[in-house]
C-alpha cells in the first residue's frame, strides 16, 4: 500500500486555473500523487499515516525553476562589476578546468541550495565540457539524485570559438559531429518521459555567440526527432544584439526564427531585449521564457518586458541563473524580484503578487511541458509541494499569506516535499549534510582558482 502523507491546518494556494486558495484546509498524498485537497481538517486516514501540522503556514505547489548552470555554484563572487561579456572572458579559463569532480560537488551544493529555497523542481543549462572533464551531465544527474529534486539537465554545447569569430576560447568548444553524437547518447541514456518522470533531457546550444548556425538546426532536428525540448539564451543583452545584428543583420529573435527555433518545445533564458513583434511571435507559436530577474540585475542586464509577455501570453517561468550571476542561488527570492522589476517598468499594476506566484509554479511547469504533473494543487497531480512558516516575527500582521510570501522576508520552509518525499524539514535539508556539502565547495573553488593559475 502507497504510503500516505496529510498537511493540515494551513492555508493553501492552489495554483490552479481557478486560483483556489484556502484560509485553513488540508491535502492528502498518497505515495507521490495528490489524493485530495480541501478546506478544514483532513478526512480521518488510515493507520500509519504521516501527518504535518501546517498551523502557521501557506502551502503552495513546490518552485520551478526553469534556468540555470550548477556548476557555477564553485566559482561565485568572481568578477562581479563586470558586462556579461567581461564576465564570460573573466571565467571561461577558470571553467575551463572542471571536472566530473567538481561538477559534482558544486551541483550538490547548488541543489541543496535550491531545495531549501522552496524548489522542487530545476533545469540545468550546462554547455561547458572540456576534454578531459569525464562524465559531466553524469556527475550533476547523480546529485540531483542524491538531494532529491526533480530534475531536466540541458546538454548544452558551443562550437563557435574565438577564432572562427565566437567569444568562447577555441579550448572549451566542441565539433559539431562529437556534440550531435553526445546529445543522441545523453537522451538514450537518461531521458525518461513518464509522467511521475524525475529526470528528462533537453537540447541546449549555448548563445548566438558561441554555436554556429549548423549546431542550432542540427540539434532542433535531432531534439524533435527524440522528442525532448530545445533551450538556449537570447536577448540577454544589448552587446548579442549588437553581435547578431553586426554578423546576421537581424536581432537574436529574428535569427532563431529563421532557423526554426520557435514552438510549444522550446524555451529562451531571460529574452529581455524583444520588440513587440518578437513578443506577438512568441506567443502564437507557444514558445517559452524563463525570466531570471536577480542574475538579469546582478549582470545590468536590462530589466525584461515580462508583463508585456504574459498578457501576449507567452508561456514564462522563472530562474535562478547560473550561481556566477547569482550568488545565492534562492528560488524563493525570483518572484519578489519579477514582480519589483515588472513594476518598476510598467508601475503598479504591472503584476500582481499571485501572478508571481504563478510564474514561479505552473508558470515554470509550462515552460517546462509538465503543467499536467506539477506546478499546481489538484488532485491526480505529483506530490511537488512547500509549506513556508509565515508564523515568524518578519511576517507578523501580514493578513494574506501570498502577499507575505512573495513580498516579505524570505520565509523559512517548514518541509519540502518532492514526489511524494521530503527532502527539507524544519528550515534544514534532509537529503544531504549540508556542513560536509558546504567545505567540499569552498575546497573545490580553491582547487579549480589555483588551477587556472
Amino acid at each position: 500500500m502507497d504510503p500516505v502523507t496529510i498537511i493540515e491546518g494551513c492555508a493553501i494556494a492552489t495554483v490552479d486555473a481557478q486560483r483556489t486558495e484556502y484560509r485553513r484546509g488540508h491535502v492528502v498524498v498518497r505515495g507521490n500523487r495528490i489524493a485530495a485537497v480541501g478546506a478544514g481538517q483532513a478526512p480521518e486516514p488510515e493507520p500509519g499515516a504521516r501527518r504535518f501540522d501546517g498551523r502557521g503556514c501557506l502551502l503552495t505547489p513546490g518552485l520551478v525553476n526553469t534556468h540555470h548552470h550548477l556548476y557555477q555554484w564553485i566559482t561565485r563572487g568572481l568578477a562581479v562589476d563586470s558586462s556579461l561579456f567581461e564576465w564570460l572572458t573573466t571565467l571561461y579559463p577558470i571553467w575551463a578546468g572542471i571536472d566530473e569532480d567538481a561538477v559534482r560537488v558544486a551541483a550538490t551544493g547548488a541543489l541543496a541550495a535550491l531545495a531549501g529555497t522552496g524548489c522542487t523542481t530545476t533545469t540545468d543549462h550546462h554547455y561547458l565540457f572540456p576534454r578531459e572533464g569525464g562524465d559531466l551531465l553524469g556527475a550533476e544527474i547523480a546529485a540531483a539524485e542524491e538531494v532529491g529534486l526533480r530534475f531536466h539537465p540541458c546538454r548544452g554545447s558551443m562550437d563557435l570559438g574565438a577564432s572562427t569569430g565566437g567569444l568562447p576560447p577555441d579550448h572549451v568548444v566542441e565539433s559539431l559531429d562529437d556534440i550531435l553524437a553526445a546529445s543522441a547518447e545523453a537522451i538514450a541514456r537518461w531521458h525518461d518521459p513518464s509522467f511521475d518522470s524525475m529526470l528528462r533531457i533537453a537540447l541546449a546550444p549555448c548563445s548566438p555567440f558561441s554555436v554556429t548556425p549548423n549546431l542550432l538546426c542540427e540539434s532542433a532536428v535531432l531534439a524533435r526527432s527524440s522528442g525532448v525540448r530545445l533551450h538556449t539564451h537570447l536577448a540577454e543583452t544589448i552587446d548579442e544584439q549588437h553581435y547578431c545584428e553586426q554578423n546576421f543583420g537581424c536581432t537574436p529573435a529574428q535569427y532563431l526564427e529563421r532557423l526554426g527555433w520557435l514552438g510549444p518545445d522550446v524555451w529562451y533564458a531571460h529574452a529581455i531585449h524583444l520588440d513587440d513583434a518578437a513578443i506577438a511571435t512568441m506567443a502564437k507559436t507557444g514558445t517559452g521564457v524563463a525570466h531570471c530577474p536577480t542574475s538579469n540585475a546582478r549582470i545590468g542586464a536590462g530589466v525584461a518586458r515580462t508583463a508585456a509577455l504574459v498578457h501576449a501570453g507567452v508561456p514564462v517561468g522563472l530562474g535562478v541563473d547560473g550561481a556566477a550571476s547569482n550568488e545565492a542561488g534562492s528560488m524563493i527570492e525570483e518572484p519578489r524580484n519579477a514582480l519589483l522589476y515588472a513594476r518598476n517598468k510598467g508601475g503598479p499594476g504591472a503584476m500582481t503578487a499571485r501572478t508571481a506566484l504563478e510564474l514561479a509554479t505552473i508558470g515554470g511547469a509550462r515552460v517546462l511541458g509538465r503543467d499536467t504533473e506539477i506546478g499546481s494543487i489538484e488532485v491526480g497531480k505529483l506530490a511537488d509541494l512547500a509549506l513556508w512558516r509565515l508564523d515568524t516575527a518578519a511576517h507578523a500582521g501580514i493578513d494574506d499569506p501570498v502577499t507575505a510570501l512573495v513580498l516579505g522576508s524570505a520565509p523559512p520552509l517548514a518541509a519540502l516535499i518532492v514526489n511524494g518525499r521530503a527532502v527539507a524539514r524544519d528550515g534544514e535539508v534532509r537529503t544531504v549534510a549540508m556542513d560536509a556539502v558546504a567545505a567540499q565547495v569552498a575546497r573545490a573553488q580553491a582547487a579549480l582558482i589555483a588551477k587556472a593559475g
